[in-house]
């Protein structure tokens, strides 16, 4: 029998512009924060996993210093978008190997910090120059998946739109998402081209700080009466693209889910909550799909049936997702569970969902030449 690892505490800073307040600052926060939800001190830490994406070297170590935690193991993990989700996943594993009985996971970005505009490309790829040279960034990527989904399935921009409409509304309820204002669906087809179809309410925002953090135990904890437990936690890297591909096919993602589910023995239709990488809203109808939350060719009628929305069958983005709550790369990740977690113990004021058991966080990363992710997570968190 594999060794459970739970989710002593959950804790996570606003995110929005944070022009008063370092990263130290905020990773300070959420990890101090994280802590005393889990009722654990500093000198029970064994192990602390920090997730950043444009912080620098040893970005982890200099963070934590002044908060008096030196001494343990300290990982430093980057992998774009996905580099939270795959510190928990780094973390997990340590736990179940016996290595650790109590650790940290923290991700933290300041993405002010650098002007604002698209996320800069990864410069380290022989065949950005030729892709970006023609305008390939990632919200054309997408935008061209939106245009073809519209096209082969005989909808309107109003469909992606909706998307933007329900996560903002989501957004609004919940106190730390950085745009906390509901939108009507004529003021998101009305906002700013971005690239044909997304307008500039389909797009997360660009310019955000924030942090987030967990404390993971072997140890079964007592306080807030329904413990959560990782069921499963998988992580996968993209296959080149040769020749002609589907662009609607989210298949890292969908390769993930299915381990995920494999892992865990959870039907996807007894997930009761998602938290998933809306970037745009085209993504959000896409991975319906790929997680198996829709089947093939019908995420347009689980959007229209309410399923998706807070109330429904299976709320996706309750927080307000990436397109509301914000996007700070190296925090995302952890913040999802942060989510799920309030969630799951009736936690998420303003915005619970009644009777849940299952929830679900995925989270894809690094746009790469060829390939349809760098990276992709899924995690599978229970009661």
């Amino acid at each position: 029998m594999s060794t459970e690892v739970y989710i002593a505490g959950a804790a996570m800073t606003a995110f929005g512009r944070h022009a008063d307040r370092s990263m130290q600052d905020l990773a300070m926060s959420a990890v101090s924060d994280a802590l005393k939800d889990a009722g654990i001190a500093t000198g029970d830490i064994q192990a602390i996993y920090a997730a950043n994406v444009y912080g620098g070297m040893v970005l982890g170590q200099v963070l934590m210093r002044d908060l008096g935690i030196t001494g343990p193991a300290l990982y430093n993990v980057e992998n774009a978008c996905a580099s939270g989700a795959t510190a928990v996943h780094l973390a997990r594993q340590a736990l179940q190997l016996g290595l650790y009985e109590t650790v940290v996971v923290f991700g933290v970005e300041a993405l002010t910090q650098l002007g604002g505009g698209t996320i800069p490309l990864q410069r380290n790829d022989y065949k950005t120059e030729l892709y970006a040279g023609h305008g390939m960034t990632l919200p054309t990527v997408y935008a061209m998946r939106g245009s073809r989904y519209l096209h082969e399935r005989n909808e309107t921009p109003a469909l992606l739109a909706q998307i933007a409409v329900k996560n903002r509304a989501h957004g609004a309820r919940n106190p730390l998402a950085q745009q906390r204002s509901e939108v009507t669906l004529e003021e998101v087809l009305q906002s700013r081209p971005v690239a044909e179809p997304l307008t500039l309410l389909q797009c997360c925002p660009s310019a955000v700080d924030g942090a987030a953090a967990l404390v993971l135990t072997t140890r079964r904890p007592e306080n807030h009466g329904r413990p959560v437990r990782i069921l499963a936690s998988a992580i996968q890297s993209g296959h080149q693209e040769l020749g002609c591909d589907d662009i609607l096919d989210a298949e890292i993602t969908a390769r993930t889910a299915r381990l995920a589910y494999e892992q865990s023995g959870v039907d996807p239709k007894d997930v009761g909550v998602v938290e998933l990488h809306d970037a745009f809203t085209i993504a959000e109808l896409l991975y319906y799909e790929a997680l198996q939350l829709a089947r093939p060719g019908e995420g347009a009628a689980l959007l229209r049936s309410g399923a998706t929305a807070l109330g429904g069958r299976v709320p996706v983005n309750p927080s307000g997702g990436l397109l509301a709550k914000g996007h700070p790369l190296g925090a995302t990740g952890v913040a999802q569970m942060v989510e799920v977690v309030w969630q799951l113990q009736n936690r998420a004021e303003g915005r619970q969902i009644d009777n849940l058991r299952i929830g679900l966080t995925q989270c894809t990363g690094g746009g790469i030449a060829g390939m349809d992710h760098a990276a992709s997570a899924v995690h599978i968190l229970g009661v």
